[in-house]
């Protein structure tokens, strides 16, 4: 594993900082917003008659806004991550392989904190 120092330029990486700070306000908000809908849409079920329906659609939309929650908050997590490797001089490096991520990859996905094949070989298979 390479444990060396990342060979991204200054104006890059102050680039990626702020574009990942506030990547990581939106995602707080966001996360902020559905759990303040989710409080609503409870209080609303609790204050009117049972609709089985209406029920069985709201937990649906529920269940996909929890998926939506699980997804951003590992993506919550990843900018975290990335934003630490910034601090540390790290960020650019695989911390798989400690391989150079290629700068399109940070362009694309600033988050990365690996190698696309490394991504792609850590996800499960569909």
């Amino acid at each position: 594993m390479n444990s060396g120092k990342s060979r991204l330029d200054a104006a890059f990486l102050e680039k990626q900082r702020q574009y990942l700070l506030r990547l990581r306000a939106n995602l707080r908000t966001a996360a902020r917003a559905r759990e303040a809908d989710e409080t609503n849409v409870e209080t609303a079920a609790a204050d009117s008659a049972r609709e089985f329906e209406d029920e069985a659609q709201k937990l649906d939309a529920l269940e996909l806004d929890g998926n939506l929650v699980a997804r951003d908050a590992r993506r919550l997590e990843q900018v975290d991550r990335a934003l630490a490797k910034i601090d540390d001089g790290t960020y650019g490096l695989s911390d798989v392989s400690g391989q150079p991520i290629p700068r399109e990859r940070l362009e694309a996905v600033p988050e990365a904190v690996c190698t696309l094949k490394e991504q792609l070989e850590r996800e499960p298979k569909r």
